[in-house]
């Protein structure tokens, strides 16, 4: 098959890495895998396997994500028999894209929590079939927007940085940033943008008793970061909060780390969850769609309402005091997320998927 994923931007993201995990699998199983951006460059781009065309429709970075000048071109001169519609600007363009050609399988995906464009809707009525990135997702579309159950098929992230079935954890890594043997390491990896919430996380840790030892690690990077920065500034915690910026490989985070924390206010369902997981670290999160799919509540995971301030510190506090409860979770998340997000697996589901839709094409 001839396969076309689309996105605007190779920033920092979750979905711009499962769009380049992906098209990096569809060209390693023998397709023709093309990623066609709106923008040029981005920070993902180097990861981009050689075997994958790329195609940028921007002669130079405008840095607008939704200018695609010359996109309906594109699609004629690739001729593609599926294009996979990856985050919010490129999926606002998939029903006109399906529109523009009929016969060709043309695919939105869900990946959001956030409200939704009206072209974004639009599309999600147009496009031939749909995935989501969670069950949650997909009961929403069902019940928010009226579409019908069998357009829509879930298929969960893959892994992007799945653990070596040997893993050690990272005790240089700790030194070098001042935790010791008995500190509890709290982890956040995502892009700092006001949605995913940090800010909640740095109020969370100003009510963490002293003792036991503990530091708070936010990876990544964005425009939110700066005021997080000050808030930590202005709460004196720059002893116990770290920020360790963009990330291009965090498994070494992951194998350093004790505990995932994420008080996120917009998911589908959280990269960051599911690769902590994968390293076995049991999760304290904020509640939002998607997320309890990411773990095993109660057992691997916990979750408590937005805003709950005191249910999050008195569920994050067990495992900041007791190694051996973290021990007994690492385990079973582990063995988990193989089975739930194994990346050969979701390609697998896609590329069913694709040869499904192009094998049977629409009723004229």
């Amino acid at each position: 098959m001839k396969i076309l994923v689309i996105q605007d931007y190779l920033r920092s993201g979750g979905t711009e890495r499962q769009s380049i995990l992906l098209a990096n699998a569809f060209a390693a199983a023998g397709h023709e895998s093309t990623l066609l951006t709106f923008r040029p460059g981005g920070t993902l781009a180097p990861t981009l396997a050689p075997a994958v065309h790329r195609h940028a429709l921007q002669a130079f970075d405008t840095r607008l994500d939704w200018f695609a000048p010359g996109l309906m071109r594109a699609v004629s001169q690739l001729a593609p028999d599926v294009v996979l519609c990856m985050g919010r600007m490129a999926n606002c363009r998939a029903g006109s894209i399906q529109e523009n050609f009929t016969a060709t399988a043309v695919i939105a995906t869900m990946r959001t929590g956030k409200s939704l464009p009206g072209p974004f809707r639009r599309s999600l009525s147009t496009v031939r079939h749909i995935i989501a990135n969670s069950q949650e997702a997909r009961a929403n579309l069902i019940a928010q927007h009226g579409l019908p159950g069998e357009k829509i098929a879930v298929v969960y992230n893959s892994l992007v940085f799945p653990p070596e079935s040997a893993l050690v954890r990272n005790n240089p890594l700790r030194a070098t940033h001042g935790a010791g043997p008995a500190t509890a390491v709290l982890l956040c990896v995502a892009m700092f943008r006001p949605e995913k919430n940090q800010r909640e996380l740095i109020e969370l840790a100003t009510r963490l008793p002293a003792t036991p030892a503990w530091q708070l690690w936010l990876a990544g990077d964005g425009p939110a970061r700066a005021g997080c920065e000050r808030l930590v500034a202005e709460r004196q915690l720059g002893g116990r909060i770290k920020f360790l910026g963009f990330q291009s490989d965090p498994s070494g985070l992951y194998r350093a780390a004790d505990v995932a924390v994420h008080a996120s206010r917009s998911e589908s369902l959280s990269n960051f969850l599911i690769e902590a997981q994968a390293y076995g670290l049991p999760a304290v999160v904020y509640d939002a769609q998607g997320i309890s799919e990411c773990f095993l509540p109660g057992q691997t995971g916990w979750s408590v309402p937005q805003g709950d301030r005191a249910g999050f510190v008195a569920r994050l506090q067990p495992l900041l005091a007791d190694a051996s409860l973290r021990q007994a979770c690492a385990g079973q998340a582990r063995a988990f997320a193989r089975r739930q997000f194994e990346p050969a697996q979701q390609t697998r589901a896609y590329l069913d998927l694709f040869a499904q839709l192009v094998k049977s094409p629409p009723a004229p």
